[in-house]
């Protein structure tokens, strides 16, 4: 059964996914205004009649220093995000450890990809293999010059054609759909927050390790600006965490979303939709790279390496899981 409105749905997932992916630099810019309005708030006050500190928040203050601060965070990020979005093709290489697939090295694998590609009318993307047995396959890249589509050698062993072109639809589709863009898109910014959090993390270890741990109390002076500054990495992490909690969760909306368009997509690409079914049953089993520990590139894989547990463990990783579950996708495909 063809999928009806598939068209519909995906320009209304593409403009969902952009609202989706403008909440990245509103959170971050949001958290820098809270982390100035608590310093704020908690930094100044006043003793009343009765001789308790009332605190008061002067947002004219806290708006002035936040304009002061905005073009450094803005010039800060953009450069950040410029070398990251650039970079993004070769770091992903080097992480999970590809290199380039040649013609005659596999021609059936390129027959596959060269086949779909013209039934869609779709340049004809880098095809990379990695070394490992376990079952797995992403796309990724911004643009034509970029985009790849990445193969283990244990999913080409183990699937046959028809699962194979289900598979590689499903790819294909992430690029035609341009998921790769706000994919990779999504995994620099919440590397941004992330990367901030951990640096506020290790800086207040660091300075209660041998800063505010070694003070003695005879010095009021130094020992209450420890105290100051630990309140004040104290209040940075709470930020930090409150904005690494958003932008996974908006990141998850965008991949989950995506997902099942990719399959919708891959089954209409190889005109089998029980044989990607099929394929992903087989993933399902051991899917992964070994060499692969970091979450943001795992996202990118046709299988999610945790959707494999099962139980409290599966649910909970259910979850936070940038993929939506297995068996579900598989159960939609079925019923083409």
């Amino acid at each position: 059964m063809r999928y009806v409105g598939i068209q519909t749905q995906i320009r209304r997932n593409n403009i969902m996914s952009m609202l989706l992916l403008l909440m990245f630099p509103v959170i971050l810019l949001g958290t820098v205004w809270v982390f100035l309005a608590l310093l704020n708030y908690f930094g100044g006050g006043y003793y009343d009649a009765y001789g308790n500190v009332v605190h008061v928040l002067d947002t004219s203050t806290v708006n002035y220093y936040f304009l002061q601060a905005l073009p450094w965070v803005i010039g800060g990020v953009a450069i950040w995000f410029v070398i990251a979005f650039f970079a993004n093709t070769s770091m992903i290489r080097h992480a999970v450890h590809a290199r380039p697939l040649e013609r005659r090295e596999n021609p059936r694998i390129y027959n596959i990809v060269e086949n779909l590609c013209m039934s869609c009318g779709m340049d004809m993307p880098q095809i990379n293999i990695v070394d490992d047995p376990q079952l797995n396959a992403f796309a990724s890249g911004i643009n034509k010059q970029t985009y790849t589509v990445t193969l283990t050698t244990g999913i080409i062993d183990y699937l046959d054609d028809e699962e194979l072109a289900g598979v590689i639809g499903h790819e294909l589709t992430h690029i035609r759909n341009h998921d790769t863009l706000l994919l990779i898109t999504s995994i620099i910014f919440v590397g941004i927050v992330s990367t901030i959090m951990e640096l506020t993390m290790r800086t207040l270890y660091y300075n209660f390790l041998f800063g505010g741990a070694g003070r003695v109390d005879s010095d009021d002076d130094e020992h209450g600006s420890s105290l100051s500054w630990i309140a004040i990495m104290l209040v940075g992490i709470v930020c930090c965490a409150i904005a690494y909690l958003f932008t996974l969760l908006t990141r998850f909306a965008i991949s989950r979303k995506r997902e099942y368009m990719a399959d919708a997509g891959g089954a209409e690409l190889c005109g089998n939709p029980l044989a990607l079914a099929s394929a992903l049953r087989k993933i399902s089993k051991a899917p992964g790279l070994g060499s692969v520990k970091r979450a943001d590139i795992a996202q990118l894989f046709i299988i999610e390496p945790k959707m494999s547990l099962h139980g409290v463990m599966g649910f909970m990783n259910s979850l936070f899981s940038t993929h939506p579950d297995t068996q579900k996708r598989i159960e939609v495909l079925e019923q083409f």
